[in-house]
């Protein structure tokens, strides 16, 4: 008796390692996961008055916030730097790493009922979030250009931008994998321990005052808080892009530094992601 042939146009098979991301497969669903970009763009300022401007007014309140609070009321010092650009830009890149950290910790538990009726590489999920964040980073970079323009013209501060500014896609990187990889694996630990939900919003709060995102890493030299705060992978990234774009020496070791142990936590974040994936949806 021959046996019949059947012809599949896709065949789903599980993850052969806990360590990979199937490209192909991911390629293969890009209009897929180009909804979910346009998505997460269109809820942001969905039924709001103000719409994308939102996208401007929430760095700018939050500028204005830490430059009286930090800077007339604390006196930080800012490196020499005007407080409203240094701020502006410690918030922008920071905010983009919270974001992802945020969305992506909430991976499993807010999209449970789509990953149960629908198979699609559940990596997309989060990535959506990461890129689509791109969109209102690249605005608030331009906010920052056009206000260092204004300080730059009005004789308030010296043109000391450097070629530097082209490290910013790698700067960016840090920022996704330690975003991911931490947000991959708060999502997973999650599907069996909810409760990380309410946390995970306070620990981002705690780990930007252990960034130097409101003070200046040099203000801590010679003070007990220094390594902690210059080992923490984010740091060069913020400093790289605050020294790049309104002066100062760019440290390199301290970015290669960044770049090697973003990638470490990304791939943590990840095997504990692929793990989680084959069982999450038993015990969420």
């Amino acid at each position: 008796m021959q046996e019949n042939k059947e012809n599949w146009d896709l065949i789903i098979k599980p993850q052969s390692s806990l360590f990979s991301i199937d490209f192909k497969e991911i390629w293969r669903y890009r209009d897929l996961l180009g909804i979910f970009i346009k998505r997460e763009i269109v809820m942001f300022y969905k039924q709001t008055i103000l719409g994308p401007l939102w996208f401007f007014i929430q760095p700018l309140l939050t500028t204005i916030v830490f430059v009286v609070v930090f800077g007339n009321i604390a006196k930080l010092p800012t490196d020499g730097i005007p407080p409203m650009l240094f701020y502006l830009s410690g918030t922008i890149l920071w905010t983009y790493f919270a974001d992802a950290l945020n969305s992506t910790a909430t991976t499993f538990t807010t999209n449970a009922s789509i990953f149960g009726k629908v198979y699609f590489p559940r990596i997309i999920m989060p990535l959506s979030k990461v890129l689509s964040n791109l969109l209102k980073f690249g605005i608030q970079f331009l906010l920052l250009i056009v206000i260092y323009a204004y300080f730059v013209l009005s004789g308030k501060m010296i043109f000391t931008a450097s070629w530097g500014i082209f490290l910013l896609p790698i700067l960016l990187l840090i920022m996704v994998n330690v975003g991911l990889g931490l947000g991959m694996i708060v999502t997973s630990l999650t599907t069996k321990y909810k409760d990380l939900v309410f946390l995970i919003t306070f620990g981002v709060q705690l780990l930007m005052y252990a960034t130097p995102v409101v003070y200046s890493l040099s203000s801590l030299k010679g003070s007990v808080y220094y390594p902690f705060v210059a080992y923490n992978p984010i740091t060069p990234a913020i400093e790289a892009f605050r020294k790049s774009m309104l002066g100062g020496e760019i440290d390199y070791g301290m970015i290669i530094y960044g770049l090697i142990v973003s990638f470490v936590v990304f791939i943590i974040g990840l095997f504990i992601f692929n793990k989680a994936e084959k069982t999450f949806i038993d015990t969420v």
